[in-house]
């Protein structure tokens, strides 16, 4: 008597196939939703160190310039600003934009005594630096307004917070 046991091998085999190609697919959606935030906080620290560098070295916009130099800022001299850390959060599911929102917030250290005002105006051009650098990152230039608020991927909407002063 002999036993036909050919089909059951290869049906064990596409079984066992089928299954780690199940895996796989759930656990590569896992890692893109990842890589993409990966992406984004990669491009929000070159932002950061951007926009932190140009306000260290005073360099600024005609226009912002000469507004500073008409109230006699101390934001011209050049100084050090430190970042402290970045992190984010998420803010869960945004309905008008059908993507989950993530907030930025930069903390951050000057040399210099500022006052609030001019603290403001260091952070606002750290956070738009950080915005424009994950517009740039994720090409969404277009589908954003001129202060990159807020900055749009795939699967994110990302915003910032007012940097915090340690």
């Amino acid at each position: 008597m002999m036993l036909d046991n050919k089909g059951q091998i290869s049906a064990e085999f596409l079984i066992l196939v089928g299954s780690l190609f199940v895996v796989m697919l759930i656990a590569l959606s896992f890692i893109a939703s990842e890589n993409e935030l990966t992406l984004a906080m990669s491009a929000a620290r070159n932002g950061v160190e951007e926009g932190s560098s140009y306000s260290a070295s005073a360099i600024y916009p005609t226009d912002t310039f000469n507004e500073y130099s008409r109230g006699d800022s101390l934001l011209l001299i050049p100084s050090s600003v430190e970042i402290v850390n970045i992190s984010y959060t998420d803010m869960g599911y945004d309905s008008n934009f059908d993507k989950n929102r993530i907030q930025f917030k930069v903390y951050a250290h000057s040399s210099k005594d500022l006052d609030k005002n001019e603290l403001d105006s260091i952070g606002d051009r750290i956070n738009y630096n950080l915005r424009k650098s994950i517009a740039l990152t994720f090409e969404s230039t277009k589908s954003t307004n001129k202060l990159y608020n807020p900055v749009f991927s795939p699967h994110y909407i990302f915003t910032t917070a007012n940097v915090k002063w340690v």
